[in-house]
């Protein structure tokens, strides 16, 4: 698909899941023809319900897939259905005939490090979680066709309004951060819901793209500073051993494709784009 061919129609897998109602109340809102795809009903307006195994949906030309679905850690889930997920999402897109379909992956798959992790960087996940994520990401890569869609993997750090932190955090709230021997909490590399949705239509649109990309803006944020932002009281612990202060993602690649805001790291910027998706605080 040209970079100056309109969108067709974009499927989103996963619209119920927390980062799927960011995606779609920020994609709806940039005007461009998105069917939010959930597994069971009931449904709202403009959704199509649609699980692995069903037939091919009898829908008119679809530009791609976007997969946000996922299993994240719990009691009861199995972290290997990532892998099933992402293989289905593979196989709906060459029944469909897309042009690419974009997987959601992990900041997780790397080793911590204080260094920016760069996509070459051999992963070396720490969690179940980082090495589920690895491995639907190799049978992305065995499960690629010769003259099929593009396969395009987000390794995505931190989506603002999204993560843990956003999760415990309330403004004017209360938020306990870890503080490690340098005086300092924990940074990461972040991204708030509206620049995520510009990142995906832009790999879409880019008939070059495809493989990993590491998507973050390109500075790390300090969680203290989006606390303050927020109002809220910070309550300090010292960070236990097992504590990663630093998350930082190389983002040269993905800057080859699109150009982020200069912004794009700073904490009122994280907080107003958690805010605008609806679904945060």
């Amino acid at each position: 698909m040209a970079g100056t061919q309109q969108f067709r129609s974009v499927l989103l897998l996963g619209a119920s899941g927390k980062l799927g109602r960011m995606v779609c109340g920020m994609w709806r809102r940039g005007g461009i023809y998105l069917v939010p795809v959930v597994r069971t009903g009931p449904t709202e307006q403009g959704e199509l319900i649609w699980s692995p195994g069903d037939k091919t949906p009898e829908i008119g030309p679809v530009a791609a897939v976007v997969a946000l679905w996922g299993v994240t850690p719990g009691p009861g889930r199995d972290l290997a259905d990532n892998t099933r997920l992402a293989v289905s999402a593979m196989d709906l897109g060459a029944a469909l005939g897309v042009d690419a379909v974009v997987h959601c992956s992990t900041a997780a798959v790397y080793s911590p490090s204080a260094e920016p992790l760069k996509e070459t960087v051999s992963p070396a996940p720490a969690s179940a979680y980082g090495q589920a994520k690895l491995e639907m990401e190799q049978a992305i890569a065995a499960h690629r066709k010769s003259g099929g869609p593009r396969q395009i993997v987000m390794r995505i750090g931190n989506v603002a309004g999204a993560d843990s932190l956003f999760g415990n955090l309330q403004m004017a709230g209360q938020i306990t951060l870890d503080r490690f021997s340098d005086g300092l909490g924990p940074s990461r590399s972040y991204i708030a819901p509206g620049d995520l949705v510009h990142v995906i239509e832009s790999l879409v649109r880019s008939p070059d793209a495809e493989g990993v990309f590491n998507v973050s803006a390109p500075k790390p944020t300090a969680m203290a500073e989006i606390a303050g932002v927020c109002k809220a009281t910070v309550n300090w612990r010292d960070a236990p051993d097992s504590a990663v202060q630093f998350v930082w993602l190389d983002t040269a690649r993905l800057g080859s494709v699109v150009s982020l805001p200069r912004n794009a790291h700073e904490a009122a910027h994280l907080v107003k784009g958690a805010q605008v998706s609806g679904v945060w605080p």
